[in-house]
């Protein structure tokens, strides 16, 4: 997937390796909402956005493997009907399998958020509870869950990355990172210019969530220990858009000034884990983020126009 200013394209190649492509405009809530596009505000919609991107692209992308599953199994004709007939019985309408797709992907990405809270915020904070009798004071207890989340996170990457099917998804990542770094640097889209790219890039949504984690660990540690345990994983639930603003304003801000050193520190934990959520990819892979790429550009001109 690639985004614009204004468009998005989401490119798929199916199982007879034809590349289907969806552009479509960008629903933007900074848009919707511009007394909100202030610095340390804006971060929370900006991460709203990609969420529900995310989601469409996601969406687009089942439906497409559906319908490669449905080509490829067709179903048989019942006895003593002839075989061009078609059961009305048990033919579901198009529209009604991408229904069900689409409550289906729905559903998952609820239960992978919901998942997601249980594991990455409310675990580590029950983890350091227990440590309550060795660790008395509460700034300790709290740079205590920050590093307990922060293993959890790496552990849980490190685990999935071992996954035939993620090693493909981290794949394509590094082929968004190749292609969209070689624009960036004014080149034409050439695999000899591909090979000069890594597949790190500092806006990734990687980077966003290291930066996440890291300042979540100090601003949570000024949050006191006395309360129930599901107040404070509420105090830390609230706290989230506010720390999500200020990740968002310094990988915003570290794009801008990449020969910063400074900010190379800062977001270099966030470097060193795109490569696990990345992987070298193969040129029909490359392909497939070049035309994303293409087909945004060709939206955008023609916007522009």
């Amino acid at each position: 997937m690639m985004r614009g200013p204004r468009y998005y394209a989401v490119a798929c190649r199916r199982a007879n390796k034809e590349i289907v492509v969806r552009q479509d405009a960008v629903e933007s809530y900074l848009k919707k909402f511009q007394w909100l596009n202030k610095p340390f505000l804006r971060g929370t919609l900006a991460l709203i956005d990609a969420m529900v991107l995310g989601v469409k692209a996601l969406m687009f992308s089942a439906d497409i493997a559906m319908e490669d599953i449905e080509e490829a199994s067709p179903k048989k004709p019942k006895k003593g009907k002839a075989p061009a007939a078609e059961d009305q019985s048990t033919s579901r309408p198009e529209a009604k399998s991408r229904s069900i797709n689409d409550i289906t992907v729905g559903a998952s990405m609820i239960l992978g958020l919901a998942l997601g809270i249980g594991i990455f915020v409310i675990g580590p904070h029950l983890l350091a509870d227990l440590m309550k009798k060795v660790i008395h004071r509460p700034i300790w207890l709290n740079l205590a869950e920050g590093l307990l989340r922060m293993t959890l996170f790496v552990g849980y990457i490190l685990v999935i990355s071992l996954m035939k099917d993620i090693k493909r998804v981290f794949e394509y990542h590094g082929a968004e990172h190749k292609v969209i770094n070689t624009f960036e640097a004014g080149l034409d889209l050439t695999s000899e210019n591909f090979g000069k790219y890594s597949t790190i890039h500092p806006r990734c949504g990687t980077s966003f969530i290291l930066v996440v984690l890291v300042l979540s660990i100090f601003v949570y540690a000024f949050l006191g220990w006395h309360q129930a345990w599901y107040q404070r994983v509420l105090y830390r639930m609230l706290l989230l858009p506010v720390i999500a603003g200020m990740a968002y304003e310094v990988i915003r801000f570290a794009g801008r000034h990449r020969d910063s050193r400074l900010l190379k520190a800062i977001i270099s934990p966030g470097l060193l884990m795109q490569r696990l959520t990345t992987r070298r990819p193969s040129d029909e892979q490359v392909e497939v983020a070049v035309r994303a790429l293409q087909a945004v550009r060709e939206k955008e001109e023609e916007d522009a126009t």
